[in-house]
């Protein structure tokens, strides 16, 4: 195994660097633009051996255009054509989700009805759960568009709300059914003498509640991660095929043309779906194979991975600041087990990739433990929580412990660019080791307009710096020297905990909701 000790990382140092006071308009030191338009430099970057003795030795790529250039040309044309397709898939998503669950009650037959009320509401039930599992199984397909779109957080909570919603909508459809009828319809659910087309609606509908059942009660179950995922992947597919079985022994509503051909075409994106997320995505990225460079000991519970393209002929990994990837290790014992961690390096070095992550269970331990040279596959990247689809704004950066991670994805960038916008990292931790990256972040402020604030909740008595959480108070101290701050865009990771309780603060603070964007730990 090879873990080294996190020696002073090297910092990629801009060109040209904030000496002068920044301009009130732009977030720019206002003497660099001339600078920036006129004077070309070479392209620098550390090398390897710079990481491991800690050394300041450049290597020296093409010459680059000029900085200025480089920055607006280069930069924000694709910027803007980023912050497009981002809008317009958070359009077209977000009039599919209401077309698909319109649609069906319009085609219905249900729909001409008007004698038999429990009949009518039985059909709508059932078919408004039919387009809920739509969007419970299209949400959470890792669809990058759709996770740029709205955000993995979005995603989950839409994921798991919509499958209650799947849940409660089966279970009024079969009390419905039951109710129209009691003194026939009551035997369907007695599995001996109930038809093939019951059977299956019986077991869809278990499937459905223990999934419900075991999301909710997941933290006391204690399950490992991964056995909780496959049971939960396994019942939602055995959930899919006995409901499209009981839907086609029925030979109800797809007697209608109109429903036929919804019926095919919800099928259609199912398969699609699954196929594109278990089968295609795995082999078509062949060139998302990686191996270990390095192994960082940023502290006794966090590492630092790196990695490498595995061939000379792959491109990397292409991302923005602060997005994530999933991570699974070739591993003989566990081949299929994976797990979302945040991307730490700049999206300026795709074929050099960090993973900061803290040691909470038994992958992330092995994750520690990997030899240089192992192999691990990359699925990603995912995410919104980014700067790259949002205007060039004001930053307040937040982080709880390891939550630093994108952060400093988004300030390495930031220093890979020389984007001088004006920026403040909150850095919240228990004790001062818990603190990450401190000696880069000093060196970062000195080249970057930033301003870098840690707060520790349990200090030892000499502790020079603010005590207590991320609260009202401490927010205010800081947005207060801030003239430009509603316009500031607020990016915050950490746990649930602490994530609402910075929103808490910013809120009283009146901060506008739209400039907040939010990651937190444990929504996976």
């Amino acid at each position: 195994m090879s873990t080294s000790q996190r020696k002073a990382r090297p910092v990629w140092i801009p060109p040209s660097q904030p000496t002068s006071p920044l301009s009130p308009a732009t977030g720019i030191p206002e003497n660099t633009t001339d600078l920036l338009l006129t004077q070309e430099m070479p392209l620098v970057a550390p090398s390897r051996r710079s990481r491991e003795t800690g050394e300041r030795i450049i290597r020296r790529g093409r010459p680059a255009v000029p900085a200025r250039r480089s920055r607006v040309a280069a930069e924000h044309r694709p910027l803007i054509s980023r912050r497009f397709r981002t809008q317009a898939a958070r359009l077209l998503w977000g009039a599919a989700v209401p077309v698909a669950v319109v649609l069906p009650l319009m085609l219905s037959p249900a729909a001409g009805l008007t004698g038999d009320f429990v009949l009518e509401m039985s059909l709508s039930t059932g078919l408004l759960a039919a387009s809920f599992l739509v969007v419970v199984v299209v949400s959470i397909s890792r669809s990058s568009s759709l996770t740029k779109a709205f955000g993995i957080e979005r995603l989950i909570v839409s994921h798991r709300s919509f499958g209650m919603l799947v849940m409660i909508m089966v279970l009024v459809h079969t009390g419905l059914v039951i109710a129209d009828d009691p003194g026939r319809n009551l035997a369907l659910i007695t599995w001996v003498h109930a038809p093939a087309r019951a059977r299956n609606a019986t077991v869809s509908t278990l499937a459905i509640v223990a999934i419900c059942l075991f999301a909710v009660f997941r933290r006391k179950l204690n399950w490992p991660y991964e056995v909780w995922r496959w049971i939960h992947i396994t019942l939602a597919l055995l959930a899919l095929v006995t409901a499209g079985f009981h839907v086609y022994l029925l030979n109800h509503l797809i007697r209608d043309r109109a429903m036929r051909a919804w019926f095919i075409g919800i099928s259609i994106v199912l398969l699609v779906t699954l196929a594109r997320r278990w089968v295609v995505r795995p082999l078509m990225h062949h060139d998302r194979r990686f191996v270990v460079q390095e192994v960082i000991a940023e502290s006794p519970v966090v590492s630092t991975l790196v990695l490498a393209p595995r061939h000379n002929w792959q491109p990397g990994l292409r991302f923005l600041p602060g997005q994530f990837a999933w991570i699974r290790l070739d591993s003989a014992r566990k081949p299929w087990e994976e797990h979302p961690f945040t991307i730490a390096s700049s999206a300026d070095r795709p074929r050099e990739v960090e993973f900061t992550i803290r040691h909470v269970g038994d992958f992330t331990r092995t994750v520690g433990r990997l030899r240089v040279g192992a192999q691990v596959r990359l699925d990603g990247p995912y995410g919104d929580f980014t700067v790259d689809i949002r205007e060039a704004r004001p930053l307040l950066l937040i982080a709880g412990g390891v939550g630093v991670t994108p952060m400093m994805s988004i300030l390495r960038t930031l220093s890979h660019r020389s984007d001088f916008r004006p920026a403040t990292l909150i850095m919240a931790a228990r004790h001062e080791q818990d603190l990450l990256f401190r000696q880069e972040l000093r060196t970062l402020a000195t080249h970057l307009p930033l301003q870098v604030v840690e707060v520790l909740s349990a200090p030892p008595d000499d502790w020079p710096g603010r005590r207590g959480r991320v609260d009202a108070g401490t927010l205010h101290s800081v947005l207060r020297t801030r003239p430009e701050r509603t316009e500031t865009d607020v990016y915050i990771c950490g746990s649930p905990q602490m994530v609402g309780g910075v929103l808490a603060g910013l809120r009283r603070l009146r901060v506008p909701e739209h400039r907040i964007h939010t990651e937190q730990f444990d929504m996976i």
